[in-house]
């Protein structure tokens, strides 16, 4: 962020330098094969454009903040009068010296005439200055809201990936109390397994992105240990790719889907099939799960169905407007497919 306003402050600096250096040499790039009047040239163009400079940044650094944006505006407008009136009179005395001076007998009044144009083309810078300092003070209020409200998104991200967590730890232990009076060396193995994925959850997921293949990696782990839990009436069909290295996706958005496959797709009666799949295009991750539809009764709170909420909310902070992910039930199958493009790491 220090870097980034630096920069915005270096390229700012730039920009009034060559600005001005422009103001300043064109009247002689444009007076360039033509009769040059020295004279009239610092008279007409140098020397005022010094009084503007001198009036710009007393306004730009100065007035402006301390009197425009504070609502003293009478205060303004009685420092800038006093400043014009003394730019006024230094402007006649450098000419009366200096320059051919201005006729104060003539009818046309010449000297009133060079006042007035002085008076107006020192309005020039003045609101110039107010015209730049709004537009800038506009842009930091937008910067600022901005990156207030991308803070917001990092602190609700967070909060939704330390909520999966406990959620995900409750299920598992849910998982290995099942089998502790039944199978206690299943159980043994549930735990070690469980210990594994925690590793991952705690110290490899803070990161925004992760290599999707450590992604993969922990979603075998995980349907590994929830096949310790099912009976020989469940089978599971898990099909990965072994992605390229560079490919990053944000983490544990997958491993919703496959827990609510798990979850409402395993029978203790009756034959149950679950399928997981993953496709990976040029640009884009598909991921299917499919399971006999089994809705868990209204009064069965395992879980409590925040994976699924907390995945959407995900998904619309991470990929707002540019993820697909949907489910429809086909002749008793429920079918989620979830898309996301994907952003390779740079090597």
């Amino acid at each position: 962020m220090d870097l980034e306003k630096n920069n915005k402050k270096g390229i700012s600096i730039a920009t009034h330098i060559l600005v001005w250096l422009v103001l300043f040499s064109l009247p002689y790039v444009l007076s360039a094969g033509t009769d040059f009047n020295l004279e009239r040239t610092l008279k007409c163009s140098t020397v005022p454009l010094i009084y503007y400079t001198i009036i710009f940044y007393i306004n730009y650094f100065f007035l402006i903040d301390r009197f425009w944006f504070k609502n003293h505006k009478a205060y303004y407008i009685i420092g800038n009068l006093l400043m014009i009136v003394f730019f006024v009179y230094v402007n006649f005395n450098v000419r009366h010296f200096f320059f051919e001076a201005p006729s104060i007998t003539s009818k046309r009044s010449p000297l009133r005439l060079h006042v007035y144009l002085d008076m107006v083309s020192m309005l020039i810078p003045i609101l110039f200055s107010i015209g730049l300092r709004t537009y800038e003070r506009w842009a930091l209020s937008e910067d600022k809201h901005r990156l207030a409200i991308n803070e917001k998104l990092i602190s609700e991200l967070q909060h939704l990936k330390y909520q999966l967590q406990p959620h995900f730890f409750f299920n598992s232990l849910n998982n290995i109390y099942s089998l502790i009076d039944r199978y206690p060396d299943k159980a043994k193995e549930v735990v070690h397994s469980l210990g594994k994925l925690m590793r991952y959850l705690l110290y490899e997921t803070n990161a925004e992105h992760v290599s999707l293949s450590k992604e993969i990696d922990f979603m075998k782990k995980y349907i590994e240990l929830m096949q310790l839990r099912t009976s020989d009436n469940t089978v599971i069909h898990a099909s990965f790719p072994d992605p390229d290295k560079t490919i990053q996706v944000s983490p544990l958005l997958f491993i919703s889907l496959i827990e609510n496959a798990f979850k409402h797709g395993v029978s203790a009666s009756q034959k149950s099939e679950i399928t997981f799949n993953m496709v990976i295009d040029e640009r884009q991750i598909l991921f299917t799960t499919k399971n006999i539809h089994l809705p868990k009764d209204t009064t069965d709170r395992s879980g409590s169905g925040i994976g699924l909420v907390n995945l959407k909310k995900r998904l619309d902070l991470i990929y707002p407007g540019s993820y697909l992910l949907y489910s429809s039930v086909v002749d008793g199958v429920y079918v989620a497919t979830l898309r996301i493009a994907y952003k390779k790491e740079e090597v």
